[in-house]
């Protein structure tokens, strides 16, 4: 008897098939998570307020994006670049990235990539974005090491991470973005135990570990607490 069969045996529910999974959240992404409501207007403000610190006069040759996922993120961008490289470990997500943006042109490309094992040389980026990323990996502190080693010296890693926990960011969950899934039939409680693995309190202290020099923003609000906010925003000079 294998070992599924025995917990069948003990009213044991199996768990969700991880596969089937990413291929709903892939087809439903986009329009249940930044095109519906409340919780879609600020998870887009999230974005925009991360690049809020630049305008076009701001110069980042080579830029590296994390965790990309559609590609939502390099709407929002303001400076300019000679490149930019969006990466996800996700195929069904990548696949909606749309590369003929018409602001940017030839300078996007994108790559499959394992945000915390990455393939490229040290010191190749002049900034590495990493938006609603950081939160689901495991070994948090491992990845940021990571990240920063692929920075030249003096480059820029972002991070925008949900306030998770934190009171605020929990009633938005509950009162808005949760119904949408399950009413799309994903077991969003499962789930989200499951991939928000970091709380935000961990992750700002590791940030602020390893990285003297950051800029911390939390918003909406501006005072620094996980329970009356929705994001952390940093930018860190490496």
């Amino acid at each position: 008897m294998n070992a599924t069969s025995s917990l069948e045996d003990k009213n044991v529910l199996p768990a969700p098939d991880y596969d089937e999974y990413l291929k709903q959240w892939a087809a439903m992404y986009e329009g249940k998570n930044y095109n519906s409501g409340l919780s879609g207007y600020f998870l887009q403000k999230s974005h925009k307020w991360a690049e809020s610190d630049w305008n076009e006069q701001k110069h980042f040759s080579q830029v590296l994006e994390v965790g990309a996922g559609t590609g939502i993120h390099i709407n929002y961008v303001n400076h300019s670049f000679d490149k930019y490289i969006m990466t996800d470990l996700n195929p069904p997500l990548m696949d909606q990235i749309l590369l003929n943006n018409t602001k940017h042109g030839d300078k996007i490309s994108t790559s499959v990539e394992d945000a915390t094992k990455l393939s490229y040389a040290d010191n190749s980026f002049d900034r590495v974005i990493a938006a609603h990323v950081l939160e689901h990996l495991p070994k948090p502190h491992e990845v940021l090491q990571e990240w920063a080693r692929v920075l030249k010296p003096g480059g820029v890693l972002t991070l925008v991470l949900p306030c998770d926990p934190g009171v605020l960011w929990r009633i938005g969950r509950y009162a808005f973005a949760r119904q949408n899934f399950l009413n799309a039939g994903i077991q969003y409680d499962y789930w989200m135990a499951r991939e928000h693995v970091n709380p935000i309190n961990n992750l700002v202290s590791f940030t602020r570990h390893f990285f003297p020099q950051v800029k911390e923003k939390w918003l909406p609000f501006g005072i620094k607490s996980i329970d009356a906010n929705l994001f952390y925003i940093a930018h860190i000079t490496v």
